[in-house]
């Protein structure tokens, strides 16, 4: 029982400086972020708003960000990350699985296999016995041939 008490509390205990290694990484990777910030890089908001950055002042950790026109100033805990646009691809240009739909002149080559090819050059055949005006019995359909 003793044993099984000892291994929880050094699991509790590893899970703690874990969990503080981590905040402490994501803290400066934040903090890098923010003094890499320069005017024109586009950035959104903890509260959702997204603009770009007009200027910043390092003395009190302030920015001006400009959206849609709209000159904004923020602190820098404010600026929660860059801002890059998500890919949006609208219903009517995919199928119901998902998958891109391609136009009629993209639409990629049926597989070609013996008995496409020997369809398709009977029909050819056929086709230009019928322009030439004469028909073979091949091209007849069995009822006609009897």
């Amino acid at each position: 029982m003793e044993v099984i008490l000892i291994v929880v509390m050094v699991a509790m205990v590893g899970l703690m400086i874990w969990q503080s290694r981590n905040a402490r990484k994501q803290e400066s990777d934040l903090r890098d972020f923010r003094e890499s910030l320069e005017p024109g890089t586009e950035v959104i908001t903890i509260g959702g708003i997204i603009g770009k950055v007009v200027s910043v002042d390092t003395q009190y950790e302030e920015i001006v960000i400009d959206s849609e026109g709209s000159l904004l100033r923020f602190a820098f805990r404010a600026v929660n990350k860059a801002y890059t646009r998500p890919a949006y691809v609208s219903d009517d240009e995919v199928d119901e699985d998902g998958n891109p739909l391609t136009d009629d002149n993209d639409s990629p080559q049926e597989s070609i296999d013996e008995d496409n090819v020997a369809d398709q050059v009977a029909i050819e055949a056929s086709s230009e016995d019928a322009e030439e005006g004469t028909v073979e019995e091949e091209a007849k359909s069995p009822s006609e041939q009897f």
